[in-house]
């Protein structure tokens, strides 16, 4: 128990309201990044790495209204096609790093200074990471295919 009497809030007891896949997640948020034409668009497998998520979905806005721009864009194409809503989200008034968990997914939006600066890919540097070019590469992207084809989902 915290100071405040409740249970501190892990992974392990987050849920999500819904129980789509993980790698539907995954390609549904990469999709709605590149039609914002965010940059640098990166899938990060975390599951043997990390605790925190099971995918990681990182990506680069130019602008504080492009970033702003396409985290409204995941939020809106995950809600209206998989009906689910961010468990947390962190950074969206400051649109220098916008956080969106989704428990098993969290997707990273970035000011190109933030995403050098914090660098997750090096952070994370032993999860399976792959870089998604453009809207062809997200359906051909070996890494989401395979958290698709695994129904990856967290317990």
């Amino acid at each position: 128990m915290d100071s405040t009497g409740q249970k501190p809030t892990t992974r392990s007891t987050r849920k999500r309201g819904k129980r789509n896949p993980v790698g539907v997640l995954a390609t549904e948020a990469a999709e709605a990044m590149l039609d914002k034409k965010a940059l640098d668009v990166t899938v990060m497998d975390m599951r043997a790495v990390s605790g925190v998520a099971d995918v990681f979905v990182i990506a680069t806005g130019e602008s504080e209204l492009q970033i702003k721009a396409i985290a409204d864009a995941v939020t809106e194409r995950i809600r209206e096609r998989l009906q689910e809503r961010p468990w947390h989200v962190e950074g969206y008034e400051g649109r220098q790093w916008v956080l969106l968990d989704y428990v098993d997914l969290v997707v990273h939006i970035f000011s190109t200074d933030k995403r050098q600066f914090y660098d997750l890919e090096r952070l994370w540097g032993d999860a399976p990471r792959e870089l998604i070019d453009g809207e062809a590469d997200v359906a051909e992207a070996k890494l989401l295919q395979k958290l698709r084809a695994n129904g990856a989902t967290s317990s």
